[in-house]
């Protein structure tokens, strides 16, 4: 699956931009929410959150890049997410959390930065609908892809096989054309893509691309 960083579109030409994605083969949008805390960078928050919502086709992919999103994820699944994810190193216990996501019948998924062990997931892929591995460090688009996170990709793979879950494997951080096949062949099911699909003159061409 491709899901288009709307980070990374030209927020002068956001509707438009929605229009192109709504028309292509993407299969959901990804949203990255920042708070200036937990990244040192600010997106956007619950008013374009509801206006996507509004004039996008496809499911919306929450990612939370805050602290505490136990207080915020209830508003981001009533604001029309299809899935929320938060970073397993912005909670003490991700349960709650993944709780409330739940209660709101919204896909749940846990996120992890390039600097954290992928070990530290393990203990929740069978509670979780979805794990995203980071393979740029959260925060400022436009990153070179860390290559490790191929080893990081094959050994949650691994583990998921090996436990019969149906767990999807996200990947997010300077995926193109020319990584995208080596990470789709270490396990990932749903690759995030930024400036590799919203800076190019064709962005649905560019979505073609990624999956060919």
């Amino acid at each position: 699956m491709v899901a288009p960083s709307v980070l990374s579109a030209d927020f002068a030409r956001l509707g438009e931009q929605i229009d192109l994605i709504n028309r292509s083969n993407a299969d959901m949008l990804h949203v990255d929410v920042m708070d200036g805390v937990f990244v040192p960078n600010i997106s956007f928050g619950f008013p374009v959150m509801k206006a996507l919502q509004r004039c996008c086709t496809k499911p919306l992919d929450v990612h939370l890049m805050i602290v505490h999103p136990e207080r915020y994820v209830e508003r981001f699944c009533d604001a029309g997410a299809w899935s929320v994810g938060f970073h397993l190193e912005a909670v003490e216990d991700p349960e709650p959390a993944l709780q409330l996501i739940r209660n709101k019948g919204v896909r749940t998924c846990l996120t992890i930065n390039p600097d954290i062990d992928a070990e530290r997931l393990v203990p929740y892929l069978d509670k979780v609908d979805m794990v995203l591995l980071m393979s740029v460090f959260a925060g400022f688009g436009g990153q070179a892809f860390i290559p490790e996170t191929l080893d990081k990709i094959r050994f949650i793979r691994e583990q998921i096989t090996q436990r019969h879950l149906n767990t999807l494997i996200e990947v997010d951080g300077g995926i193109n054309t020319g990584n995208a096949s080596a990470v789709y062949a270490a396990g990932a099911d749903v690759l995030v893509a930024g400036s590799a699909v919203f800076h190019t003159k064709d962005p649905i061409a560019a979505i073609e691309q990624l999956r060919a």
